[in-house]
């Protein structure tokens, strides 16, 4: 009776390896790029061999297991855990056979587990220090023994003399036993596909495009606390470039993969369409008169990995889809979870960073999990800006040698500290909630994500000479005397959720039924400011004195805010046969855009009316009659451009794919959209892997892609201020107008609505797993974008009499325009080598990835029969612009890191080498290439408790000195000919693109707890 209760407490799971198989036969459930992973709703008991309810006393992870399969290498990602825990993840990433003793292995801790390994290496190092032992027998089977138990060690559980008795016992029955329990316990296991595919099916090795599995553990190795700066660590297609005083790209960075643009890339959450971001690029930086996808919505510690697809998938998912897919698949687990704090500042110290994040799993009864992230953020500002060189006060003259005698007695003493140039003041409060539930035959899924982000960055400083951000009051003295420093202050709000049912059918067949809401908003207020008009209002209309106006005079106003959100519905569908796997499906889609209008005195123009001077003559020759209109440093959107528009798109798709011989896999794809505003359009998707031999596989694909106008292209329009390079070298401002293609004076200088851009990919790759322990992937592509919809440059006046008209009734400088008015070449590499191996008494993993792009414009052109055609397209497309697509992202992009881990230690070192690049800004500058280490080192205080210390560019490396697009420069000098200042400028590094930013090295220590 006694052997027969602890037989009832043997635990058996079934996981099913289909990859051993004959291939031709295998039901395949992938389009394009597939990994299956397996997961465990719940620790529910099934039989084993006739035997009744499990228990903890021995477990069994069962599948047929070959001494082939244990020698392959399979990619792991398993964390430092209880060795129970530990064991049962290793079962399920490597869909094996494991059979142990729960009661024996909860009693060890195991170790984490990070790159490609073959099973038996993997469960060396996981068993590592432990006294369990991995053994396979004549028939394949893993299994996991005691080599021997220290009987001195008073702080482990000893085994029970009859748990020990009965592990033998179960090896002996568990070949009778798992084809028993296997049926049982497949209604247990949930399949779960990656991105790529409607359905799941085969290993990452096999898929015919490359693709990046990001795991949590490498993203938390980066020691980056944003999730743009973690892809950019350890992802080298992927960039993350830093601007400054470009309004809200300093709050909201452009994401790119291979060197396109931000909206060429769709990202995804839990395989569903991610919404984008309301903002779009209009100032000089990365991206511009791109909107692309708030990377840093999402807090890192919500995620459980990251797949970057790093090919062209218009053809699955529709539009944006042309540089490849990231897709963010959200934290699933049903127990434990883990508690963070992390500290860090930079070298110069500032930019002082806190952050806090707390993760748990709950079970919902036995069939369901939901998995909750709380994270906050709060990073304080960093400055880099150079000192400032010009004369800030009236009265100045210029001498022989081209400095400047100080005429007013204030510019002596003027603080020359008066930009603020890096990155932004941010605080963030992140939420994710990830859930599933079993239902019927099926599950109920869902999740939702929400952030608030509010940041502070700075504009141009105004200094007192600036009659029109400054204007002289009747005192002769400007409105703020000593000058102001504009700020921007953003709210980011990001709210999504998705709900869905899939259920299973018992022919192999799947369905799935999806909605899915996202909405981006941001809001612009401008603080430490004044609308210049408003003071001469005050002056002559209200009859002000000057210092009335200046205790009176609003400082801050509401400028204006934008929304865009996301509705999708989906279904789709699966079926698999014998030999070959069938999905479609069809996507219906609302695309909604809202400019909301900002307070009166943001926009308003106070002493002009139709472009006429409405105090002219009024001064008496003291002080200012005609200032600038708006908020300095940040003007506000009138009701006139305000916005509210949306625009529906219903989509169908077909997959399939089959085994056509052994070892070759085709696999195809057919996607029409339609989409209300341009049309329809139809494209596809071709792609095969061949394994050439077991060791060698090459795989290609050939594809057509679009990318749909965004709402922003297609709606944004306001008149803001834009400092651009002058006649002498100098930035001046500008009063531009963004107008869209619709606008009344779009039409009239006859500029058509906008269309899809259309691509062409190729690519052709080999994987060659040189030895157990080294692999290569070496993949070349190909991407052609026909009709880019780029921006157009500050077109002012005197380029045509039609355009000149325009201008003067919208009451702007100059003014720009989305326009399809670009066809691009895209050529590259990427390469990616592993090597996994023991040494200094641990294990050690190295990754070497590289990435080598280049992009061409390869023809401009403007509208035929537009306003435009007679303008010479240098004029319209400036070489800035053209530089912006070319040349602004580093070509090359090369990680070289190593991960050691030994006992309770584990040290990451990354080497990241961004390769040059050039900015055009007033004249044209080459960066050097630059090499950043990275290195962050942890320690497992207990079972739970882990503490860490690091450094991002831990040797303080900056970019090269900006010399060119500066501003602010010069040498003041006294009476006696002492200098006051000597500078080159406020710009001491590029502020257009800074592809690994300009803050310097990064210091940080953190601690960890996991329950």
């Amino acid at each position: 009776m006694q052997i027969k209760h602890m037989l009832d407490k043997v635990a058996s799971i079934k996981i099913t390896r289909k990859k051993n198989i004959k291939k031709k036969k295998q039901n395949h459930r992938g389009f394009l790029f597939v990994s299956c992973l397996y997961k465990l709703r719940s620790n529910h008991t099934h039989l084993l061999g006739g035997l009744s309810v499990l228990a903890p006393a021995i477990f069994s992870i069962s599948v047929q297991a070959t001494t082939q399969t244990t020698g392959q290498m399979v990619q792991f990602d398993i964390k430092a855990q209880r060795a129970d825990k530990a064991l049962i993840e290793f079962a399920k990433q490597t869909e094996q056979t494991v059979v142990f003793s729960y009661e024996l292995a909860k009693q060890y801790d195991a170790n984490s587990v990070y790159g490609f390994y073959t099973q038996l290496d993997a469960l060396a190092a996981l068993l590592g220090g432990t006294e369990l032992d991995a053994v396979v027998d004549q028939n394949g089977l893993l299994s996991i023994k005691l080599k021997q138990i220290n009987r001195n060690d008073n702080n482990m559980m000893k085994l029970s003399a009859v748990s020990a008795a009965i592990l033998p016992a179960l090896l002996a029955v568990n070949s009778q036993g798992v084809s028993a329990a296997q049926e049982v316990a497949q209604e247990k296991i949930e399949k779960i596909a990656i991105v790529g595919s409607r359905v799941a099916g085969r290993s990452v090795e096999d898929l015919p495009v490359p693709v990046d599995i990001l795991s949590a553990e490498a993203l938390e190795n980066t020691g980056q606390t944003e999730v743009g700066r973690m892809l950019q660590s350890i992802a080298p297609s992927f960039n993350f470039s830093s601007s400054s005083i470009s309004d809200g790209t300093d709050a909201l960075r452009p994401a790119t993969l291979r060197g396109l643009g931000p909206d060429q890339t769709l990202v995804l959450i839990n395989g569903k369409r991610r919404h984008q971001a309301s903002i779009i690029h209009i100032n000089t930086s990365v991206g511009r008169g791109t909107a692309g996808t708030d990377m840093n919505a999402i807090p890192a510690s919500a995620i459980k990995r990251i797949e970057v697809l790093r090919d062209g998938a218009a053809a699955q998912y529709g539009s944006d889809a042309i540089a490849g897919v990231i897709n963010i698949v959200l934290k699933d687990g049903s127990e434990g979870g883990k508690a963070a704090i992390n500290y860090g500042q930079y070298s110069e110290g500032d930019g002082e960073t806190i952050n806090v994040d707390f993760n748990k799993g709950f079970a919902l009864g036995d069939n369901g999990y939901l998995n909750a992230t709380i994270n906050y953020r709060d990073r304080s500002p960093t400055n880099r800006a150079g000192l400032h060189g010009s004369c800030q006060f009236y009265g100045c003259t210029e001498l022989s040698d081209g400095t400047l005698l100080a005429g007013d007695p204030r510019e002596v003493t003027a603080d020359r500290d008066t930009f603020r140039i890096g990155d932004a003041d941010s605080q963030q409060f992140g939420l994710t909630i990830n859930t599933g539930y079993e239902l019927g035959d099926g599950e109920l899924y869902g999740f939702i994500t929400y952030s608030t982000r509010d940041n502070e960055s700075a504009a141009f400083f105004r200094h007192n000479a600036n009659a029109g951000g400054n204007p002289v009051l009747q005192d002769n003295d400007a409105t703020i005397p000593l000058g102001f420093l504009p700020k921007i202050n953003t709210t980011i709000d990001d709210i999504s959720y998705n709900f869905g049912y899939k259920t299973q059918f018992d022919n192999d067949a799947s369905l799935d039924l999806s909605y899915t809401y996202g909405e981006n908003s941001i809001d612009y207020t401008t603080s430490d400011t004044i609308n210049a008009s408003y003071a001469n209002f005050l002056r002559y209309d209200q009859g002000l004195s000057a210092a009335d106006i200046r205790t009176t005079i609003p400082r801050e106003a509401y400028a204006y805010g934008m929304e865009l959100s996301l509705q999708t519905i989906n279904l789709d569908f699966t079926q698999n046969f014998d030999d070959y796997s069938l999905a479609m499906g069809a996507e219906i889609r609302t695309d909604e855009y809202r400019i909301l209008e900002g307070n009166e005195y943001a926009y308003r123009d106070y002493d002009t009316n139709n472009g006429v001077s409405i105090y002219n003559g009024l001064s008496g020759g003291v002080g200012s009659e005609n200032a600038s209109g708006g908020t300095q440093g940040f003007g506000g959107s009138s009701p006139a451009s305000s916005v509210d528009e949306s625009r529906d798109v219903i989509s169908f798709y077909i997959d399939a794919e089959a085994y056509v011989i052994d070892d070759v896999i085709l696999s195809g794809a057919l996607r029409y959209d339609n989409y209300k505003g341009f049309g329809d359009t139809v494209n596809f998707k071709l792609a095969g892997n061949w394994s050439v031999t077991e060791d060698i596989s090459l795989r290609g694909a050939l594809s057509s892609g679009f990318r749909a106008p965004s709402m922003q292209q297609l709606y944004f329009n306001n008149i803001s201020t834009q400092f651009v390079v002058g006649p002498n070298g100098t930035l001046v401002a500008e009063e531009v107008g963004t107008f869209r293609n619709d606008s009344t004076l779009a039409q009239s200088l006859g500029i058509p609505k906008l269309t899809e851009e259309k691509s062409q990919n190729r690519s052709l790759g080999i994987v060659y797993n040189v030895t157990d322990n080294i692999n290569v992937t070496v993949d070349y592509y190909s991407i052609d974008i026909d009709d880019r919809i780029v921006i157009s440059n500050r077109l002012g006046k005197g380029l045509s009499s039609s355009l000149d008209a325009a201008l003067v009734s919208s009451g702007a400088g100059a003014g720009q325009f989305f326009l399809n008015g670009a066809d691009t070449e895209t050529r590259g590499i990427d390469f990616v080598a592993t090597w996994n191996t023991e040494g200094l008494g641990g294990t050690l993993d190295f990754t070497l990835a590289a990435n080598f792009t280049k992009t061409d414009v390869v023809s401009l052109f403007t509208p035929a029969g537009s306003g435009l055609e007679t303008v010479p397209v240098e004029d319209v497309f400036s070489d800035q612009e053209i530089s912006i697509i070319e040349e602004w992202q580093p070509e090359d992009r090369i990680n070289l890191s190593a991960l050691y881990q030994r006992d309770d230690w584990t040290v990451n070192l990354s080497l990241n080498r961004f390769g040059e690049y050039t900015v055009e800004d007033g004249g044209s500058q080459t960066y050097s290439a630059e090499i950043l280490t990275d290195i962050k080192v942890n320690y497992f205080v207990t079972e739970d408790l882990s503490v860490n210390i690091g450094a991002n560019n831990l040797f303080d490396v900056y970019p090269d000195k900006n010399k060119i697009g500066n501003s602010r420069s010069g040498t003041i000098v006294d009476a006696n000919g002492n200098t006051i200042v000597s500078s080159p400028g406020v710009f001491e590094y590029s502020r257009r693109s800074a592809p690994f930013g300009f803050n310097g090295a990064y210091y940080y220590i953190g601690a960890e707890y996991r329950f």
